[in-house]
């Protein structure tokens, strides 16, 4: 999941489209907080970037740098980790830029199944180099690759269709992207199926020079820009909003269909989880679709507890701040009081997360305090929007007890998350999942809690489906993550590809996550290991301190030798200085927050 954003003004000698981008970045922040940039136009054809790691307030240094980024069209993006992004790398920060042919600027929100073939493809056939482990980089070079046939010094919308169509024929995922051709203008296209969202919306000009046009991963950001008017991009089709010219200067959008809709099947969890409730994506309003879920969840919860247990209940609490209006409609569905019993540190956007379970129950304790008067005697009801590894949930249900709650039953407004997400959303590895391969029994035994009730799938669809406008029957969406059915195909050898991917990376964040805690001087032997000799992955899935495995005799003991585990594979191991700092690794010639950095 991350967030983009694109703008075109009418008027050629504007220079506040990275303004209105800055602004809206700030509404779309929820949807990637590990890294962000702008990349700005002007009418001559100059392209200018900020961009690094961290949330919009740090790159951007509270917008004092925005002036920095002149122009009358821009795009933007806000970096959530997918399975093939470092942390710690700038250089994966978007948006990517290519020179050839040109000059393109490209924000992505998705993932390619098929990465590593296209990978293949542009070194070998297309001669194009790759600089990071993005997938984002490889589609723009794909899309470039395919534009560069044309041969010619000028594209025109035609142009960039047929390439796209050409691009559509490789790439196998789920995305939305943006785009800027300098001196051209943006566009904006998604996959066939329509899995992630992307939205378009005009207003007239300030200065009456015609339309200015804004496309987003959601709706509420155009709203908050004073865009009235909008529409979604259909699964299969682009956009390219090309800039004013003299001889024309009231000049409309361009669509075409570059691929034909294979389904309307949006990611369910945009509605369960990562849209704002105030967004509005494929024409289902997002709070309105959480409410559903509620009464869903309650009907469930009726069936489950029975009404023995249902009477015991004496509040209906929420886990803030998603799952508020799911809970509430629960509560009034049983009619049982509801009450905001967690309070909610605002100021704390990402704790800081030490590579020990201690430090990460800390974590959640610094973002939720209870409230001891609403637990004090009584059975709670908790209502969550989803569990994924069980760490938080346990966690709270921890603090729930010690706040005074007698009994304590756990609710999930999703069901359970047994599968990878695949199409840009790195929720965990299957091995990770509290779900996988685990009842809900097991799970209630594992958080603690007196009883967990999950809402069921086809629940879950019909309260999203009954506000389609497309109806409620030829409403599809993408649920692969709780059912193991994608909308796409999906090879087998892909999800060893994404495991191996996925443990590499948290190795590696490990180890920066320990140096990161070595240098605020919070840390203890098990940190400081980790810091100085690398990690390794331990045969319970552990990362551990490289040199705390077990001696060779008990490697003998246990049939492993040299590293090799009784399958014959290789043990994972991550020295301390694999990852090398790449800060200075950044597109070329263009401005960037870490060109200010100090080695």
């Amino acid at each position: 999941m991350c967030g983009i954003v694109a703008s075109l003004q009418a008027d050629r000698d504007a220079n506040s489209a990275a303004v209105e981008i800055h602004d809206a970045l700030y509404i779309l922040q929820h949807r990637g907080q590990d890294a962000c940039g702008i990349m700005s136009c002007t009418s001559s054809g100059r392209i200018h970037q900020c961009k690094g790691n961290g949330m919009a307030s740090k790159v951007f240094h509270d917008g004092a740098r925005i002036t920095e980024l002149p122009g009358f069209m821009a795009l933007a993006h806000l970096r959530y980790p997918t399975s093939g992004s470092r942390d710690g790398n700038n250089a994966e920060a978007q948006p990517f830029y290519v020179n050839a042919p040109h000059g393109l600027g490209f924000s992505h929100n998705g993932n390619l199944v098929n990465a590593e073939e296209l990978k293949q493809y542009l070194d070998k056939e297309a001669h194009r180099h790759i600089n990071t482990d993005s997938d984002s980089e490889i589609m723009l070079n794909i899309f470039a690759s395919e534009l560069e046939e044309t041969n010619k010094a000028r594209v025109n919308a035609q142009d960039c269709f047929a390439a796209l169509e050409r691009m559509y024929k490789r790439c196998i995922g789920g995305w939305a992207c943006v785009a800027m051709i300098a001196g051209y203008g943006i566009m904006g296209f998604r996959d066939s199926h329509g899995i992630r969202p992307l939205v378009l919306g005009w207003k007239e000009s300030p200065s009456g020079a015609g339309m200015d046009y804004m496309l987003a991963s959601e709706s509420v950001a155009l709203e908050s820009c004073g865009y009235k008017s909008f529409r979604d991009i259909k699964p299969g089709e682009a956009v390219i909003i090309r800039k004013a010219t003299y001889k024309e200067p009231l000049r409309e959008p361009i669509y075409h269909q570059v691929e034909t809709p294979k389904a309307y099947a949006p990611d369910i969890f945009e509605y369960v989880y990562f849209a704002r409730p105030s967004s509005t994506i494929d024409g289902i309003s997002v709070y309105r679709s959480r409410q559903e879920m509620g009464y869903k969840l309650a009907e469930r919860i009726r069936l489950q507890l029975g009404p023995e247990k249902l009477k015991e209940i004496d509040v209906v609490i929420p886990i803030p701040e998603t799952s508020l209006i799911s809970a509430y409609a629960v509560s009034k569905s049983l009619k049982k009081p509801y009450c905001q019993a967690f309070e909610k540190n605002r100021y704390i956007f990402r704790t800081f997360i030490m590579p020990n379970q201690n430090q990460r129950q800390k974590g959640v304790r610094a973002k939720l305090i209870a409230i001891p008067l609403e637990f004090q005697n009584r059975n709670v009801l908790l209502v969550d929007d989803s569990i994924v590894r069980g760490t938080t949930s346990r966690e709270i249900v921890s603090m729930a007890r010690e706040a005074g709650a007698k009994k304590v039953y756990f609710a999930s407004c999703a069901p359970p998350i047994t599968h990878a997400h695949i199409y840009g959303i790195d929720l965990a590895t299957s091995s990770e999942l509290i779900a996988h391969h685990r009842s809900s029994a097991d799970i209630a035994k594992h958080i603690t809690a007196d009883g967990v009730i999950y809402q069921q799938l086809d629940d879950l669809v019909a309260a999203c489906a009954s506000l389609s406008p497309r109806g409620q029957k030829d409403q599809k969406f993408e649920v692969g993550v709780f059912c193991g059915k994608y909308v796409t195909p999906v090879s087998d050898n892909y999800f060893a590809h994404l495991e191996q991917i996925r443990g590499e990376s948290k190795v590696l964040k490990k180890i920066q996550e320990a140096r990161q805690a070595v240098m605020q001087g919070i840390t203890d032997d098990e940190v400081l290991k980790l810091a100085s000799n690398g990690a390794v992955v331990d045969e319970a899935g552990n990362i551990i301190p490289a040199g705390d495995e077990v001696n060779s005799e008990e490697k003998k003991a246990n049939g492993k030798m040299n590293g090799l585990d009784d399958t014959g594979s290789t043990r994972q191991r991550v020295n301390s200085d694999a990852q090398v700092r790449v800060s200075t690794s950044q597109d070329i010639s263009l401005h960037n927050l870490n060109d200010y950095e100090r080695p």
